[in-house]
Parts: structure tokens; C-alpha cells; sequence
């Protein structure tokens, strides 16, 4: 059967220039649901937010007919579709993610920013996306296969290389900016970082930390101690360029 399809916005990304924001047509083998077209046109259904068939909002599980017109749009950040039908009808309660092995450096920002994120780098595709699944959890990857796995309900894929744009993208895709609790999990391993007594580690501190310093924390998985030296200062000045980068661009519209 062939089916009619265009892909709306940042969506286009994912097709051959000569498939950019045009009707294209699809031939696929009856009987074929949504995310067969949509696999067929290499996008990863978690990029997916909205699919119209014949003008009707449906599913991904939704069954296509020879001639049908369907119409494929991404996130909607600044409009409002939640009377619609979408395919991601319930969103996480807790915002976690789980990075695969391409994104380590991307998963200590998010981690520095306080947000519960996982760090995979000697997994496989199929478990990685079990875990995601079973933990509830976003998974990050800029790999499109690794999305398109129907264990996958959840998932973001990561368009850029450098780190910073990869935050930037991660942030403003999910309008995070308001969750921001930097400074409350450990960078390394992922725990909570716990206040403990000065007293109670004082023993084993160097001689200059702890004499200038008074508050310290510890990562209730590795252990790891924390204070507020030199680096917290650098990654403080991150933290705020960060935030008022948001400010700035939210002024500007």
C-alpha cells in the first residue's frame, strides 16, 4: 500500500534533504501501524508527538490504509495540543534519565544540575532500553536504533557533539530549567550528597580544607567528600551563566 506522509518542524532532520518539508510518498506492506512508517522513514518515535491520519489525531499502534495522508509533528514547546490525542499519553512522575555510551560528559553536567542520571557505557542496546523501561527513566542517545526500540517509551535523541549544546538541547527540550537542583548529587557515581558533621570527618580532612572550610557534604554512594573550594566557585559561575542564559533568551521573546 502507499501512504502519503509529511514531517512538520525539526523533524525533517532525520529525512534526506530531497524529503524536507514536502509530501512525500511511503510504500509499505499491509497490514502496518503508524510506527512502521514511521521507522521506514528513519525518525525514532520518541521524537514523535503528534500523528494526524487523514487529519485525526492517533497512535502509534493506529493501522494505516493504502492512500492514507499523515501528518507527523514533534514537541510542541510553546503551543498547547493536550486536548489532542498524543502518543506519549502519560507522562514520567520523576524526571530521570539514563545516557548511553556516547554521552558521559553530558551525564555529569545533568548530574551537577541534580537530575538522577544513570551512565552506561559497557551495555547493550537491549539493556539499555530495558532499563529505561523498567526504572522510568529518559533515555539519551544519538543513537537513532537505540530509539527506535519498542521497549523505548521515553527517549530523547541528542543532536549535537560538544556537551554544552547537548545540556542546552536537554534543558530547554524538556523545560527543565525550573527543576534545577545543582549541587545535590555526586558527579562521579550519581548518589545524594548528604550535609555530615565537620567533626565527624575532620580526622581525615587535609590540614589547609579544613581549616578554611566548616560545611561538608558526602555522596551517599561513593562516599566521596564535598566543600565549597576553588572548583565549587568555577562550576557555581557555570551553574549561573546557565540560568541567566535562560533568563536572557525568555526576556528577548
Amino acid at each position: 500500500m502507499r501512504i502519503r506522509a509529511r514531517c512538520y518542524a525539526e523533524l525533517n532532520d532525520f529525512l534526506p534533504p530531497e524529503r524536507r518539508q514536502r509530501d512525500i510518498e511511503v510504500d509499505l506492506r499491509a497490514p502496518a501501524p503508524v510506527r512502521h512508517l514511521i521507522g521506514n522513514l528513519g525518525i525514532p518515535p520518541t521524537e514523535v508527538e503528534l500523528v494526524l491520519i487523514n487529519g485525526v489525531s492517533r497512535g502509534l499502534e493506529a493501522g494505516l490504509a493504502d492512500g492514507d495522508r499523515v501528518s507527523l509533528y514533534p514537541v510542541f514547546e510553546s503551543l498547547d495540543v493536550s486536548p489532542l490525542l498524543q502518543i506519549h499519553r502519560r507522562p514520567l512522575r520523576r524526571v530521570r534519565f539514563l545516557a548511553d555510551a556516547h554521552l558521559g560528559r553530558l551525564a555529569r553536567r545533568l548530574r551537577l544540575l541534580g537530575f538522577d542520571t544513570l551512565y552506561a557505557n559497557d551495555l547493550g542496546d537491549a539493556r539499555l532500553a530495558a532499563i529505561a523501561a523498567g526504572e522510568g527513566r529518559i533515555l539519551l542517545s544519538r543513537d537513532r536504533g537505540l530509539l527506535m526500540r519498542r521497549a523505548v517509551t521515553h527517549g530523547l535523541y541528542v543532536r549535537h557533539k560538544h556537551p554544552g549544546e547537548q545540556l542546552q538541547q536537554v534543558l530547554e527540550r524538556l523545560d527543565l530549567y525550573r527543576l534545577l537542583r545543582p549541587f545535590t548529587r555526586c558527579t562521579l557515581c550519581n548518589g545524594r550528597l548528604i550535609p555530615v558533621p565537620k567533626e565527624e570527618i575532620a580526622p581525615g580532612l587535609p590540614p589547609r580544607v579544613r581549616e578554611a572550610f566548616d560545611e561538608f557534604w558526602r555522596c551517599d554512594g561513593c562516599g566521596r567528600l564535598y566543600w565549597q573550594g576553588s572548583h565549587y566557585q568555577r562550576l557555581r559561575g557555570f551553574v549561573d551563566r546557565l540560568r541567566e542564559g535562560r533568563s536572557k533568551a525568555n526576556d528577548a521573546t
